[in-house]
């Protein structure tokens, strides 16, 4: 639908009328009465129209099956939405550019602002003729559309009729197509019989497709005997709450003739239902299966007819694709349900694909292709047993088959006998917020299995306008929970989590990406280029481009005027700097310019009239310098430069006042064996006038900046090298001053520069990771400053710091650390880690440290510690003292230690003291190869 598009214009229309442009406008208008009085008037005026028009697309999205009247009316209101941001971009741009206009001679100001008015009058003209168009929109509606409104009520019956019948199908699924269920059945089963009070309610969630109903189902049918009365009721997403009692009445009713309890209940109120339902259930150990249910407000809604803490026995299993709605069970009585294992898939593939052979294993020629048709399927039962059955109706040859696999997107797309996996994918979808549903199209942007990265993707939404505040939260901190949110609704799946447990890296299930593009394309969101194919079709409406395997270059007679987003994804892509001007030079509201990973060299001067510009990415390319123009992006909110070749920024960086990610961190010498490995940028003059700065990572001292720094006072990150003692007073005094900092790391110039962090006597509440690389001023390990972040600090690094006392007993104050890593740190020859120390600590790391001859560890140390690497400790003969008090040790690894390590491990007990770590490798090199070598 087109509800993200009109979100995306009444947040435009929000941000022109907001208080600064607002200001702005009325200078500006000062001697122009009607311009001043028409355009904030016409634009709350379209506002608030559009924000009906939202509802009522929020309204369709959910209860409409297709409906070609109302799509050709839905695709009218998305071209309006469209052309609303694209006047609003224009009225904002005009507005900082008369404001900018303060340099140059008196005529040239004179110039610039007559034409300026003229831009404004013209827009006023376009926005009179937008209101006549919503006016005319809104007519048609009620002309066309409420004529089909009996058709939009059976559409939506049909749907929802569509959707109890997908559901009710996965209850009467062969017993021999069931695979892999059998763990989560048993375990299912123990919870429905057990006597734990917690276990009234039982959730079994995950994303649409992996066999909830079916496992449920299967379940409920060997079970059900073992409770007095039952209850199978399936939730759809327009439920009325009446209607699912008088369902549960009729299936508790089983016994009853269902015509006399029909017509028994057809006039009853909630009221009566609610008494009719506790009447029975009273004093009975029941079961009740509630499927498919979407919001805790369904179950809210029917929970006062059923009490589900009666001590009798009873249970309520809920399906659910939402991670708050499965939180209704204790979280002992959850059951995530994961994709199916390769070989699982393959056989649950085979049984239908072949099910008419004995054996349902096809010809040998097949197998290959079969596998990688199952593998697009990515585990996914629903869509393994639809593609099954599809194939098992064509012809056993290679050609056939191919031809499903190359066109695998059009059959999702288009082939009825599909349907059923494009419905219940694009129900997760149609429920989703409206806020999160651009976000969601977004994704689709990126190829496919690409491992998005947390930060990217919320820095990415914040600057394409996705993101709405939340009260006093950052615009990072609501993008993050936007990205928790479609995770917890299954649109998205988390890869890997850091240290402190947030989303490090998330993908995309191929499917749900194929209805992510499908639907791109559909709302015009965004185009996809490769050299396979192209995923709509390129022209004066492309709003979003992303190119992912597009060898040729690209065409400088492409023209897109309305272009928002510009993302490169193909490394080998040969992009000149003219190339990408070329095409970028009509795109005047470029909001997103990411070309991470090319190559190009050189960033033009033109690079300054983007003037609608948030995010500029040269993450790993090969450019050496930026023009003086980028200080004319006066909205640009995230400057990516890692790893390229820059060293120096422009002094006009200072003007980019709205700058909240400022990463220039390059890796200088890649073997990481020296203290100047990594390097920052040369810091410019008024750098600490950027107080929107939230991270700042690469930048090189200077007594200016250090004494500066505390400026910024909205720094969560900041990495610092080439930090002096000289440095150290007035660094400390400043960074006192950053009371939001989580993240930093400081860099000494050279081995023997010594880091003074005494006068540190204020550190931030909120600290989570320190980095300190260098050498430390004697006693520093007794500061006040680790006390001080003993609640907040999670990840410690420690590097070249010259320490000879032991550090661990100073360190063991930091009973929140989940991570530390000491790193040519320690000259001493012992560690010791005493009772109760590190209480959290779940990865250790020991590196480098060329005198250490002996590791203790007590018991009742680190009892939560998972991962240990030890390694370049020539002078360590044994595994540490202790280790088998590592009870929560997952994996061991040692590496460049004493010569006598291995001999001298063999013919001791300490092969049987790691026989409980289930990964624990000796690793060595064997010419040029490096060989893992199994310890336990």
């Amino acid at each position: 639908m087109a509800e993200a598009a009109v979100l995306l214009a009444v947040q435009k229309i929000g941000f022109a009328l907001g208080g600064e442009a607002l200001k702005k406008a009325r200078s500006l208008f000062a001697n122009e009465v009607s311009l001043l009085t028409q355009l904030p008037s016409s634009m709350s005026r379209i506002k608030s129209e559009l924000l009906v028009m939202q509802a009522f697309l929020g309204q369709i999205d959910t209860r409409t099956d297709s409906n070609q009247v109302l799509d050709a009316w839905v695709q009218e209101v998305r071209k309006l939405a469209y052309s609303v941001e694209d006047i609003m971009d224009e009225y904002v741009y005009l507005i900082a550019q008369q404001q900018g206009s303060g340099l140059g001679g008196c005529l040239s100001k004179i110039v610039r602002r007559s034409q300026n008015l003229v831009a404004f009058h013209q827009i006023a003209a376009q926005l009179k003729e937008l209101e006549t168009n919503l006016v005319h929109l809104s007519q048609m509606k009620e002309r066309w559309i409420k004529t089909t409104e009996g058709a939009m009520i059976g559409s939506s019956r049909n749907a929802s009729e569509k959707q109890q019948n997908l559901a009710d199908s996965s209850r009467f699924m062969d017993e021999d197509d069931l695979v892999g269920i059998d763990q989560n059945k048993k375990k299912l089963t123990e919870w429905l019989l057990d006597e734990d009070p917690v276990g009234s309610i039982i959730s079994v969630w995950g994303m649409g497709g992996l066999g909830k109903t079916t496992l449920v189902t299967n379940v409920y049918k060997s079970e059900r005997k073992e409770f007095q009365c039952h209850a199978w009721v399936s939730i759809s997403q327009t439920y009325e709450v009446d209607d699912l009692l008088r369902r549960m009445i009729k299936e508790l009713y089983e016994n009853e003739k269902v015509e006399k309890i029909s017509n028994d209940i057809r006039e009853m109120d909630h009221i009566k239902l609610v008494e009719r339902v506790r009447s029975w259930l009273e004093k009975k150990k029941y079961l009740i299966i509630l499927d498919d249910v979407w919001d805790i407000k369904a179950f809210n809604a029917i929970s006062d007819a059923i009490n589900v803490d009666d001590n009798n026995g009873s249970r309520v299993i809920i399906t659910t694709r939402i991670a708050e709605v499965a939180s209704l069970a204790h979280d002992s009585r959850k059951l995530e349900l994961k994709v199916l294992e390769s070989t699982e898939a393959w056989d649950l593939f085979c049984r239908r694909a072949f099910r008419k052979d004995k054996v349902r294993r096809g010809p040998k020629e097949l197998e290959e292709l079969g596998k990688k048709i199952v593998l697009k399927c990515q585990g996914l039962p629903l869509a393994i047993v639809s593609l099954g059955s599809l194939l098992s109706l064509r012809e056993k040859t290679k050609s056939e088959w191919e031809k499903v696999y190359d066109r695998l997107s059009w059959e999702l797309n288009n082939n009825p006998n599909l349907d059923n996996v494009k419905h219940v994918l694009n129900l997760s979808y149609n429920y989703l917020p409206r806020y999160l549903k651009n976000c969601f199209l977004h994704c689709s942007m990126f190829p496919e299995d690409h491992v998005l990265q947390r930060k990217r993707l919320m820095r990415l939404w914040v600057a394409e306008g996705f993101v709405e505040e939340r009260g006093s939260s950052t615009m990072e901190e609501v993008a993050e929970d936007y990205l928790k949110e479609l995770i917890h609704r299954c649109m998205l799946q988390a890869v890997k989590r850091n240290e402190f447990g947030r989303i490090k890296h998330c993908r995309m299930h191929d499917l749900v990406r194929e209805l992510a593009v499908s639907l791109s394309k559909k709302e015009n969101f965004s185009v996809v280029l490769d050299d396979l194919r192209m995923v709509g079709k390129t022209g004066d409406e492309t709003r979003r481009l992303s190119v992912h395997n597009y060898s040729n270059e690209i065409q400088s007679s492409m023209e897109l005027p309305r272009l928002r987003t510009f993302m490169v994804f193909d490394r080998s892509m040969s992009s000149s700097s003219s190339s990408f001007l070329s095409l970028c030079s009509s795109s005047r509201y470029l909001t997103v310019l990411d070309l991470q990973g090319i190559s190009i060299e050189r960033v033009p001067d033109e690079i300054g009239d983007f003037f609608n510009l948030r995010f500029l990415g040269l993450r790993d390319t090969k450019v050496k310098m930026l023009p003086k123009s980028l200080g004319r992006l006066r909205n640009l909110q995230t400057l990516d430069l890692y790893d390229s070749e820059i060293e120096k920024l422009p002094s006009t960086t200072r003007n980019l006042k709205k700058l909240r990610h400022l990463f220039a961190q390059k890796i200088f010498i890649p073997n990481y064996n020296a203290i100047d490995n990594l390097r920052g940028v040369q810091t410019p003059k008024g750098l600490w006038n950027l107080k929107d700065l939230q991270t700042l990572q690469g930048v090189e001292a200077n007594m200016e900046f250090v004494k500066r720094l505390g400026n910024l006072t909205q720094l969560r990150s900041i990495r610092i090298w080439k930090v002096s003692g000289i440095h150290c007073k007035d660094l400390c005094a400043s960074l006192s001053r950053l009371r939001y900092l989580s993240h930093l790391s400081l860099n000494a110039s050279n081995e023997n520069e010594i880091l003074q962090l005494g006068g540190w006597d204020h550190p931030p509440q909120h600290l989570q990771m320190l980095h300190l690389n260098g050498r430390l001023a004697e006693g520093t390990m007794e500061l006040p400053l680790f006390r001080a972040l003993g609640a907040s600090l999670q990840k410690l690094y420690l590097c070249w710091n010259g320490l000879v006392e032991d550090p661990i007993q100073s360190l063991s104050q930091l009973t929140n650390l989940v991570y530390l890593c000491l790193d040519k740190a320690y000259d001493g020859q012992r560690l010791w880690f005493g009772i109760g120390w590190f209480p959290n600590l779940k990865e250790l790391l020991l590196h480098d440290m060329p005198q250490l001859n002996q590791v203790e560890v007590e018991d009742g140390a680190m009892p939560r510690l998972e991962f240990l690497l030890m390694d370049g400790l020539p002078a360590l003969k044994d595994v540490p003292r202790g280790i088998e008090y590592l009870t929560s040790l997952q994996t061991l690894y040692l590496k460049d230690l004493h010569p006598e390590f291995r001999g001298r491990f063999e013919g001791s007990d300490d092969k049987n003291k790691i026989q409980g770590i289930p990964n624990a490798y000796y690793i060595f090199k064997r010419g040029d190869e490096t060989k893992y070598e199994r310890l336990s």
